[in-house]
């Protein structure tokens, strides 16, 4: 069975950090791209970052490049995102998901497992 689990989640000043962690099981790591994900009440799910877990090559929104950084470790099956200089309009729920294959995506259609989330808030 597959399983994502996001944690590192929070509440943090505008121009903070903070590092979302993506623990993944049941798949083989290295054979699937982690995106992340985010969805701010009222508004639709937008893909922040994903990187494909064989060579490592990476994605981002234009509205985080710069600021937010995807990391993998393929030995503890863990994707990470980094994210720097934090803005107000950061704040949503974060989700972590998986999708087969080595090309890194932000078409959330193509992912077919999500974790449950993780709550990132930035106050001004």
């Amino acid at each position: 069975e597959v399983q994502l689990v996001e944690s590192g989640g929070g509440l943090v000043q505008a121009g903070g950090s903070l590092r979302l962690s993506c623990g993944a099981s049941g798949f083989t790591f290295e054979h699937y791209s982690i995106g992340w994900f985010r969805q701010a009440p009222g508004k639709e799910r937008e893909g922040v970052s994903c990187i494909e877990n064989t060579g490592g090559r990476t994605v981002y929104a234009d509205s985080v490049k710069g600021r937010f950084t995807i990391s993998s470790d393929n030995a503890r099956n863990t994707v990470y995102l980094q994210m720097n200089n934090l803005k107000p309009e950061d704040t949503a729920v974060y989700y972590c998901a998986a999708s087969p294959g080595t090309t890194p995506t932000l078409y959330s259609i193509l992912f077919g497992s999500w974790g449950q989330g993780t709550q990132v808030t930035v106050s001004s």
